[in-house]
């Protein structure tokens, strides 16, 4: 097993502790001498001049009580070097057992390896800690509540979704501790990719001039999580502004230093996303989202082809006039419309659009009529699925109700201006499954949705569980390009009790946050309120 070059950890701190002690003794002893030496003052008063009229008594007494300070002082700095020294010999002494117990002796004689020895065991441990941990590999899990989900981050911002009441979805890092962990992983990620080692795949012959070396400013954004037993983990991406290729830094701290896992070029320049879309009337929700697909998939990203799949008759020749007049605007022409003359079951529909596909392997992305996305939230899906290996499951940032959020506007800000995490704006929908970035085959292999379900919900969190209990790696965690715009909920009455639970628990915690559902239910208490204290003012003039 091959060691990184950070393999003498133990015995580097143990030398810097002893040079540290012998430091702080020589500077004890060092204020000791001081203390012990006699001041002088220049505006004290001398002898011959103020202290004429005093008596010989007075200056025995002031001379006895210098005295008697500077003998308690010495005895307590006196006091302070033997415990020092006690300390010292206590730390030498367990340093020497534990080389002793570590050591494997020849003839009654410690072996020369043991300091290499003792490296190699903790590297061990430490290689074994990120085996056990889910870095390479998938977990079986029982239950989508057995996932551990990551956090993103960017260079200034922190995308969390545990709040409690104090947090936020998306602020700056306020504990000192936290950002220090983020400034020291990106500078080690950083340290990885400009100085590659043989594993990594690059040549070592190459001289520094020859490579592109990156900066702070390179990195895009990063995931990480903690498995409480075992260590965190951190997914870095970085990216030059004029290149595409990625580059792609797994590190882990396996409560202890941090370890390099792999770094690898990640190309998605050629990486084409399929976005299914299935649809049942919402034409003009269809349009707003078209206007969006026009701006980020067609005008920036340009590696896309769009799948809709449509349910029923009524809005169809909307649906298609939409299409054929972006396409003539815009010469975009990638896209598949599926037409099916039956009732409206999303997961039937994603699956449709999956297998009409017929050019081989392809990225998917699972998409609703209400999302808004980035172009950068795009090159997130395809950093996060690697068909085999991993699929992508991000959390969406879900914008409550714009009639109560800016209810003292006078209508709400255009839909760009609604884009904000902020607690009163919207919340991570960490229940929610079903916007989910995954390869074609990897779809196919776990046997698609369950096409028994009908109606709202249920189907997302199927297809979720397959992946959980099977080998390939789960990605979960926020990001700051994923939008679902508040739109009217309707609950049928043919749901199933269970659907319709979720369907009635989807829609109250769409409508608004915490704080402005408070205002709403108090509002008779908070007019009236304010009724009684208009009236005591206008009492209080007239008096």
């Amino acid at each position: 097993m091959r060691m990184p070059r950070r393999g003498l950890v133990i015995q580097a701190r143990t030398r810097w502790l002893l040079v540290g002690l012998a430091l702080l003794f020589s500077l004890v002893l060092l204020m000791y001498l001081l203390e012990c030496a006699p001041q002088t003052d220049s505006n004290g008063s001398l002898p011959g001049v103020v202290g004429e009229s005093m008596g010989k008594e007075y200056y025995q007494a002031l001379l006895q009580e210098q005295e008697e300070h500077y003998q308690n002082r010495a005895t307590s700095l006196k006091r302070q070097i033997a415990q020092l020294k006690q300390e010292l010999q206590e730390m030498s002494d367990k340093l020497k057992s534990l080389q002793e117990k570590k050591s494997p002796k020849v003839n009654g004689m410690n072996y020369q390896g043991t300091k290499e020895q003792t490296a190699n065991d903790l590297l061990e441990f430490l290689h074994s800690q990120i085996d056990k941990a889910e870095v390479s590999v998938g977990a079986k899990l029982p239950s989508e509540y057995g996932v551990i989900p990551f956090e993103s981050f960017t260079s200034m911002k922190v995308f969390q979704l545990e709040m409690g009441l104090t947090r936020h979805p998306e602020e700056k890092p306020v504990r000192k501790d936290k950002r220090d962990e983020l400034v020291e992983v990106i500078e080690a990620g950083l340290e990885v990719i400009n100085n590659p080692d043989e594993e990594d795949g690059q040549d070592e012959d190459d001289g520094v001039g020859d490579r592109q070396l990156y900066s702070e400013n390179d990195f895009i954004e990063g995931y990480y999580r903690t498995e409480r037993d075992k260590g965190t983990q951190y997914e870095l991406f970085y990216k030059k502004m004029d290149g595409m290729e990625y580059r792609h830094v797994t590190l882990f701290r396996p409560f202890g230093p941090l370890m390099k896992v792999k770094s690898e070029t990640v190309d998605i320049s050629r990486s084409i996303i399929n976005i299914i879309v299935p649809l049942a009337g919402r034409t003009e929700a269809f349009a707003q989202f078209m206007q969006n697909f026009r701006d980020v998939c067609i005008h920036q990203d340009k590696r896309v082809h769009l799948s809709v799949v449509y349910f029923g008759q009524d809005g169809l020749s909307e649906v298609k006039s939409i299409l054929e007049s972006v396409a003539r605007e815009t010469d975009f022409h990638n896209y598949t419309l599926v037409s099916l003359n039956e009732e409206f079951n999303r997961g039937r529909g994603l699956d449709m659009g999956a297998r009409a596909w017929e050019k081989g392997e392809v990225l998917m992305f699972f998409c609703d009529v209400d999302v808004y996305f980035t172009a950068e939230f795009l090159n997130s899906c395809r950093l996060n699925a690697e068909p085999g290996k991993k699929v992508f499951y991000p959390v969406v940032f879900s914008l409550y109700n714009p009639a109560i959020v800016y209810a003292n506007q006078d209508i709400p800000p255009p839909v760009e201006q609604q884009l904000v995490h902020k607690k009163d704006s919207g919340f991570w929908r960490d229940f929610g499954f079903g916007m989910t970035c995954q390869y074609r085959t990897d779809f196919l292999t776990v046997g698609g949705f369950d096409l028994e379900v009908k109606g709202w919900g249920g189907e997302d969190v199927h297809l979720y569980r397959k992946y959980l209990h099977g080998d390939l790696m789960v990605i979960r965690t926020p990001v700051p390009g994923l939008f679902h715009l508040w739109h009217e909920k309707h609950c049928a009455d043919e749901l199933t009790p269970e659907q319709y639970r979720m369907c009635i628990q989807s829609k109250a915690m769409n409508e608004a946050s915490h704080s402005h559902l408070g205002m709403l239910v108090f509002r008779d208490e908070i007019e009236a309120h304010l009724r009684k204290q208009a009236y005591r003012t206008n009492s209080e003039a007239v008096g």
